[in-house]
């Protein structure tokens, strides 16, 4: 019996348990292709015995870059971590000069590409680093394609010694480095070891809601290069669920129609995106349609689990779950249970609705640091509470230090960031990680997240702002997609503040307002200015006087990866914002 102590042990686990006809699934020309548990470690094998012939050592770095999850990079995971080489993912939206820094700081050796479009990227920039040879998933001329691996591998006469060299990975090894997209500076490299990475695995699963029996499908789209989706794909593996791999971000609601799918990975912005276009799809209703379309979503932003709103509530949105909220649940494919969220935080209002339509969304909590789970809700056993991450998972400590920052220890914590040990020991104290981030443990044992140690910021009058909690509240707005709160050292709060571009051309037609319909006439609009102040006031009442937003501006353009506004989990980054949009922070504050 395969004892999981290391990651290459997850699909060996599988095959000896629950061997599964459709392990991974990718869309190839239209067509989803499975791969079985066998075909995935035997194609894993090939790739170890080429990487043995190419001279790869131990504690040799390959770079992996994929813009889409796919079956090509749990094949290279198993095969590079299999010989004692570590698995770098890079982020496939970051600039060539990224890609520089992360394959030279790393020292890779070897880069997976997956299309053109990265390929291009590499080869900007591969003659300034130590990359022997780049490989490619799709057919691309002039680049190798990975399936010569499987040649090179085909003869299995050196099968034994890559057996010797599975066998010499102890738990403790180095298994990856992560190199976390931060909001301010060059990336770091998060050091996280077989066992940093499995122990989280195994201590997540008993909070994931997969049915003991019977086959389970995931739709997988999350970066599978940040921490969260990857633990999640190992987590899956464990319990021999069928993995579908989305084609793109915006195929995801066809991709779920396609698969029906019983569970799948969220970030908080693209379930806001996902209610956006609900909402959107409410307001061209008519007549009778339309009230009970609203009924439903007023019903739900009231939704309490575990029938705390009583028998009169719940036999309400029985009614609204027939008639509103199957036809939400259709569109996903019909049998999503539970949606998991990490990265942000959830909006209240979002985990009201969708868990009274029957999708609960299980908020967790975590950072690449930690491999990334420190707590997540479950649905089961009174485990799960609205506005709260869940409990600790088993094994990980929380403690939460005299400031209110969060401080965690458990086998999840990393090894250290890569060749910065100066850094390192500033975010340890003995056993402890600092992570930045303030909490607090309710009286039944939940985490509540409630802000950013380094995010809170003083007015010139000495008051305390917390950002994040205005910026929650205020994106639950239809007509704010991003909103970023701004005024350290100035006397007031005041907002910048990306208009949801999409929902306001739907409003100035419902409403035959006569106003163009470009971005930047959205944004200079004094019809949309006028009724985005209405949304400010109607939040700003949720707070103190000192807190409220004073003045706002509107950006003429959509924040985007791309552009820099955000990280590739879409967090803002505040201080590429506010550089961005210097014009609008004088034109408040001068």
């Amino acid at each position: 019996m395969t004892k999981v102590t290391r990651l290459f042990d997850f699909p060996y686990y599988q095959l000896e348990n629950k061997p599964n006809a459709s392990a991974l699934v990718t869309k190839y020309d239209g067509k989803w292709t499975p791969m079985s548990t066998q075909e995935y470690l035997d194609k894993a094998n090939a790739v170890s015995r080429a990487l043995l012939r190419l001279g790869v050592q131990k504690n040799d770095k390959i770079a992996v870059i994929s813009s889409t999850n796919r079956t090509e990079w749990n094949i290279m995971d198993i095969g590079v971590l299999q010989v004692g080489a570590q698995n770098i993912p890079i982020y496939p939206t970051i600039s060539s000069e990224d890609y520089e820094y992360v394959l030279n700081h790393s020292e890779s050796i070897y880069c997976f590409v997956s299309d053109e479009e990265v390929l291009e990227k590499v080869n900007k920039i591969k003659a300034n680093t130590k990359v022997k040879d780049v490989y490619s998933f799709n057919h691309i001329e002039g680049c190798k394609h990975y399936s010569e691996l499987f040649e090179l591998g085909k003869d299995d006469s050196n099968q034994n010694e890559v057996q010797q060299r599975k066998d010499e990975v102890k738990p403790e090894d180095l298994a990856t480095i992560i190199y976390t997209s931060g909001t301010t500076g060059k990336p770091k490299g998060v050091m996280l070891s077989h066992w940093n990475i499995t122990s989280n695995v195994l201590d997540s699963s008993p909070r994931v809601p997969l049915p003991p029996n019977g086959e389970t499908r995931v739709l997988s789209f999350l970066p599978i290069c940040h921490i969260f989706e990857r633990v999640l794909i190992y987590v899956y593996q464990y319990a021999g669920s069928s993995i579908y791999f989305a084609e793109a971000l915006d195929k995801i609601g066809d991709n779920a129609k396609e698969i029906n799918p019983n569970l799948m990975s969220v970030v908080p912005r693209l379930l806001e995106k996902v209610f956006d276009k609900i909402m959107l799809k409410g307001e061209e209703l008519k007549g009778i349609k339309k009230a009970l379309f609203f009924w439903a979503v007023a019903l739900g932003e009231q939704w309490e689990p575990y029938g705390k709103n009583g028998a009169w509530y719940e036999f309400k949105l029985k009614i609204a779950n027939k008639l509103i909220f199957s036809k939400w649940r259709e569109a996903l494919g019909g049998e999503l249970g539970t949606m998991v969220s990490g990265s942000a935080a959830l909006q209240p209002r979002l985990a009201r609705v969708f868990g009274a339509a029957q999708m609960k969304v299980m908020e967790g909590y975590g950072l690449t640091e930690t491999s990334p789970v420190v707590s997540v809700g479950m649905y089961d056993g009174n485990n799960y509470k609205i506005g709260t991450v869940g409990k600790p998972i088993d094994n990980v400590e929380v403690k939460i230090a005299e400031d209110g920052e969060i401080l965690i220890k458990g086998p999840n914590v990393m090894m250290g960031y890569y060749k910065d040990s100066e850094k390192t020991s500033s975010v340890m104290t003995g056993a402890y990680f600092h992570t930045g981030d303030k909490g607090e443990i309710d009286e039944d044992g939940f985490l509540k997240i409630t802000g950013r140690k380094k995010e809170m910021f003083k007015t010139s009058g000495g008051k305390y702002i917390i950002p994040t909690l205005l910026e929650n509240d205020l994106k639950q707005s239809l007509f704010i997609e991003q909103i970023m709160v701004i005024g350290e050292g100035e006397k007031m709060p005041a907002a910048i503040i990306q208009p949801n571009f999409e929902f306001i051309r739907d409003w100035i037609e419902h409403k035959g307002h006569n106003i163009g319909k470009s971005e930047k006439e959205i944004a200079m609009s004094e019809t949309v200015i006028a009724r985005i102040q209405k949304e400010i006031d109607k939040y700003n009442k949720r707070f103190g006087k000192w807190e409220q937003i004073k003045r706002f501006e509107l950006t003429p353009n959509a924040w985007t990866i791309d552009d820099g506004h955000l990280t590739p989990t879409m967090k803002m980054k505040r201080d590429v914002i506010k550089k961005i949009h210097q014009d609008l922070y004088d034109k408040i504050y001068r």
